[in-house]
């Protein structure tokens, strides 16, 4: 396991880019005929990013500072989207000025501000959709009602842009097969409504495909089945697929390496301290996200229950509760499987603690990985 041979200041986050390449060409190979475009916000991490493109996928930005660093790396707007359905103006004029057509809306404010800012956009409607099973959902915060859904459409076209497809979004680690059957089964209805003045030629599937953690997931095969069904049967085979995959392609690709920094038992609980937490690396676990876990010592180490909390003087700063682990020592690692995606890009520096640094290997290489000047050797 090569996250126990790599030598580097804690907390850190070893990535796999040859397993992202794997995630990826793997999708590929399952929906060849859909965009790929990689929701950047997952980890916004430039090694990463620049895999993902060499690969040819596309990427889906939600900020002016996610966008331009694509565009001064060359990357060709057309490989870039924007799903978020509330962007700044700023934003807006950023894209169009670059050339960027594609993105998405769901109100009436949102078509105003496309029309003023990035007029003539080619433009997609997030649905609202049912996320029952998902580990994160994602549905009350963005999408309309499938019955409102002629009507904002209709108005997208009277301002001048291009209403060309619909978009929906099942949910994060999403683990239920049905929130995708109904999803597309909602958009097969807005398209036969508004067959008749806007033809609708892209079904833009969002995020959600699940990886593996503490809860049993669908294979990949089996909500390619789901979708690969609903295309002929819903759509007779009139609609291409784009689908966004962050935590897909990038969430199983990396450990999280964390240091035990302190232990404490306060009556009868018992409590563990990572240089990670809440605040600079697990923010998801304040969702009750969960985690597998591995550590490096004897096997026949004495387990005890523990809650696990970070270095953060804040007491809602507490990770997992109720673990039954090694009995760990202070300095003695702690690894987070499966954490390559939402660990950095939602940290910050809170009482001065940083956010992991992100080291990254490659299963093909055989020379020292370099970060930031520093020789990291796996």
């Amino acid at each position: 396991m090569i996250y126990k041979r790599v030598n580097y200041p804690t907390p850190f986050l070893l990535v796999d880019l040859e397993k992202i390449r794997e995630k990826y060409r793997r999708l590929k190979a399952a929906l060849p005929d859909a965009e790929i475009f990689y929701a950047m916000k997952a980890n916004p991490e430039p090694r990463i990013v620049r895999t993902l493109l060499d690969e040819g996928c596309g990427v889906e930005v939600t900020s002016t500072a996610e966008f331009c660093p694509l565009i001064e790396a060359g990357v060709h707007p057309v490989r870039i989207i924007s799903s978020n359905p509330i962007k700044q103006p700023s934003f807006l004029a950023t894209l169009h000025a670059a050339g960027v057509r594609r993105m998405v809306f769901d109100s009436t404010v949102e078509v105003d501000k496309i029309a003023r800012y990035a007029p003539h956009s080619q433009v997609y409607l997030r649905l609202k959709t049912d996320n029952s099973g998902s580990d994160w959902p994602l549905s009350n915060k963005f999408g309309v009602d499938p019955a409102e859904a002629p009507g904002l459409l209709r108005y997208a076209a009277s301002k001048g842009l291009v209403p060309f497809g619909l978009t929906f979004h099942v949910g994060s680690q999403c683990r239920n097969l049905q929130n995708w059957r109904t999803a597309l089964a909602s958009c097969a209805q807005v398209v036969d409504q508004v067959s008749d003045d806007i033809q609708l030629e892209v079904i833009n599937l969002g995020g959600g495909l699940p990886i593996q953690h503490t809860k049993k997931i669908p294979a990949l095969s089996e909500i390619i089945d789901v979708l690969n069904e609903a295309r002929i049967s819903l759509f007779r085979n009139q609609v291409r697929y784009h689908i966004e995959p962050g935590r897909f392609l990038v969430g199983d690709s990396a450990v999280l390496v964390s240091s035990v920094i302190g232990k404490a038992q306060r009556d009868d609980e018992n409590w563990l301290y990572l240089d990670v937490g809440v605040f600079n690396g697990l923010m998801e676990t304040v969702e009750h996200f969960a985690y597998e876990f591995d550590f490096d010592v004897p096997v026949e180490r004495p387990q005890k229950t523990f809650t696990i909390a970070g270095p953060s003087c804040d007491s809602m700063d507490v990770m997992f509760k109720r673990q039954c682990i090694p009995d760990l020592q202070v300095d003695e690692k702690f690894y987070i499987l499966n954490a390559g995606a939402y660990t950095g890009s939602y940290a910050c520096h809170f009482n001065g603690f940083a956010p992991p640094a992100i080291v990254c290997v490659n299963a093909r290489q055989t020379a020292p990985v370099r970060l930031n000047g520093a020789s990291v050797r796996q």
